[in-house]
C-alpha cells in the first residue's frame, strides 16, 4: 500500500496528514505533516478532443498519445471528444478509442466514454465545426452507443422535430448538453425541462444575452446546475466567467484540447479542419476559436487566478464533472473512490500524478 503526506483536499474539507492508497483509497489520517504539498483528487476533463499533435478523429492509436500528456498535466479521466462527421468518420474514431479503452497502457488516462459534439447542430453556430451537420438520428446515435458509451452528446434543441428525443437520450444514460445552437431563451429552457442537463462551452457558439431576447446563454445563466467553461481567458472574460460562476451552481472548467496541446507554433488538425495554434490560442484560417492548447494544470491555475479557493476550484475540475455524468467513484478523495490523485507543489505545477494508484 502507498501513502502520501501533505494538505489532503478531501470532500469535507483540506486536511493535513497522510493519505493511504493501493488502487483505491483506502484511509485518510489527520496529522501535522512537514510538507507542502497539495494532494487533490485527479482532474476529469468532460471535453478533449486531441493532444501531443493527435487528435481523436484519426481513429488508430491517437487516443494512446492523447491519454498520455493529459495524464501529464494532472488529467486522471476523461471523454473522449469527437467532432461533427460523416457517420463512416465517426465510427472509425470511436473504433479507434475503443481499442485503446480496452488495451490501456502504463501512463494513459482514463477513457470514461463519449462526449459526441455534434453532427445535430446549427450550421449558424458552427463554431470551428465542419459544416456536416444532419438532422437527429436515432439509429446513428444506436451504433455509436454500442461501440463505445456515449456520456455526453451536445445537440441544438431547436432543430429537434421533438423533445421527446432528449428524454429518450437520457433513459439511454446519456447527457445532454446545449451547444453549437441558436436557440431562444424558450427553446433552451424547454429543452432543460426535458431532461437537458448542461451546456457546452458556456457562452461560446449559441445565441447570446440581450436583455430583450435572453438566447441559450440567458437560459442557461437563469436555469441551468450545470455548464462547462473554457477557463484559458481567450475563449471568455473573466467578468464573463466570474458571472457564470455566480449564476450556476456546479458550473465546471474543461480545456476543449485539441492536437496542438503540447506542441509548438504551427498547424494541426482539428477532425477535418486545420487549425493554427499562435501562443495561447488555436484557431482557423479566418481567425475563428479552434478549441484550445490548454491544459487541466494551467485551468487550475487560471482558476485560482479568479480568486476562487482551492477547495472551489477541485469542485469544478474534478468532482462536478463526475457527478454530471454519473461517476461515483472518482473526482474526489474519500475511502473506496479510486486513486486517481494529482500532487502539486507550492506553485500549483503536477509535482506527481498517480492513476488508480499507480505512479505514471
Amino acid at each position: 500500500m502507498r501513502s502520501l503526506k501533505g494538505k489532503i483536499v478531501t470532500p469535507r474539507g483540506i486536511i493535513e496528514g497522510e493519505i493511504f492508497f493501493d488502487q483505491k483509497i483506502r484511509k485518510i489520517e489527520k496529522r501535522k505533516v512537514r510538507t507542502s504539498k497539495l494532494i487533490l483528487p485527479g482532474f476529469i476533463d468532460l471535453h478533449i478532443h486531441g493532444g501531443g499533435g493527435r487528435d481523436l478523429m484519426e481513429g488508430g492509436d491517437a487516443a494512446r498519445t492523447i491519454s498520455k500528456i493529459h495524464a501529464q498535466n494532472g488529467t486522471t479521466s476523461y471523454l473522449a471528444t469527437v467532432a461533427t462527421g460523416a457517420e463512416v468518420a465517426l465510427e472509425q474514431a470511436l473504433i479507434g478509442i475503443k481499442q485503446s479503452i480496452d488495451h490501456r497502457d502504463y501512463g494513459e488516462a482514463f477513457i470514461l466514454g463519449i462526449h459526441l459534439e455534434g453532427p445535430y447542430i446549427n450550421n449558424e453556430k458552427l463554431g470551428a465545426q465542419p459544416r456536416r451537420t444532419r438532422e437527429f438520428n436515432l439509429s446513428e446515435i444506436e451504433k455509436l452507443h454500442g461501440i463505445v458509451p456515449i456520456s455526453i452528446i451536445t445537440l441544438a434543441p431547436e432543430l429537434l422535430s421533438d423533445l421527446e428525443i432528449i428524454k429518450l437520450l437520457v433513459e439511454m444514460g446519456i447527457s445532454v448538453q446545449l451547444g453549437h445552437t441558436n436557440a431562444s431563451y424558450e427553446q433552451a429552457d424547454q429543452a432543460l425541462q426535458a431532461g437537458a442537463k448542461s451546456f457546452t462551452h458556456l457562452y461560446n457558439a449559441m445565441s447570446g444575452l440581450h436583455h430583450r431576447s435572453p438566447g441559450a446563454v440567458g437560459a442557461a445563466l437563469a436555469q441551468a446546475e450545470f455548464a462547462e467553461l473554457i477557463l484559458d481567458f481567450v475563449h471568455v472574460h473573466p467578468g464573463a466567467c466570474r458571472s457564470a460562476l455566480r449564476a450556476i451552481p456546479k458550473l465546471y472548467f474543461v480545456t476543449d484540447a485539441t492536437a496542438a496541446t503540447g506542441m509548438p507554433d504551427g498547424d494541426y488538425k482539428l477532425g477535418v479542419q486545420v487549425v493554427h495554434k499562435c501562443q495561447n490560442g488555436v484557431r482557423l484560417a479566418d481567425g475563428t476559436l479552434a478549441g484550445s492548447c490548454l491544459t487541466m494544470q494551467q485551468v487550475f491555475k487560471n482558476a485560482l487566478s479568479l480568486g476562487l479557493g482551492i477547495e472551489e476550484v477541485s469542485r469544478r475540475c474534478s468532482l462536478y464533472p463526475a457527478e454530471l455524468i454519473g461517476v461515483k467513484n472518482r473526482g474526489k478523495l474519500a475511502v473506496r473512490s479510486y486513486a486517481d490523485i494529482v500532487v502539486m507543489n507550492e506553485e500549483y505545477n503536477v509535482a506527481d500524478v498517480y492513476l488508480e494508484g499507480e505512479h505514471v
